[in-house]
């Protein structure tokens, strides 16, 4: 079984494939904006939900979802994690190493 993560900023996901198919996602929205100035400016991506299918649902596949996502906002942008979505939350409390991610 082959995985992929990839960000569809057109739909404000991120989303997961097994074997070229479309296997879940975690929302996400912008908030804020690279233009704000002053004092704690910044901007958020906000998860607000996540979702496996119910094909691949018990199969281990939301972790690494969130995983990705969350490098790929580590790696790629200097946003601010806010995490609106139970499961995101959960497994940042779980991995520590994320936390600096909502502290941005």
């Amino acid at each position: 079984m082959a995985n992929r993560v990839v960000n569809n900023s057109q739909e404000s996901r991120y989303e997961l494939f097994v074997d070229d198919r479309l296997a879940g996602f975690a929302a996400y929205r912008i908030t804020g904006t690279d233009t704000d100035t002053g004092p704690g400016a910044h901007t958020n991506i906000v998860f607000t939900h996540t979702e496996v299918d119910t094909d691949t649902f018990g199969h281990g596949l939301g972790g690494p979802l969130v995983e990705a996502a969350l490098n790929d906002v580590r790696d790629n942008t200097d946003y601010r994690v806010v995490a609106r979505c139970p499961f995101v939350r959960k497994w940042i409390s779980e991995h520590r190493e994320y936390e600096e991610l909502r502290q941005r």
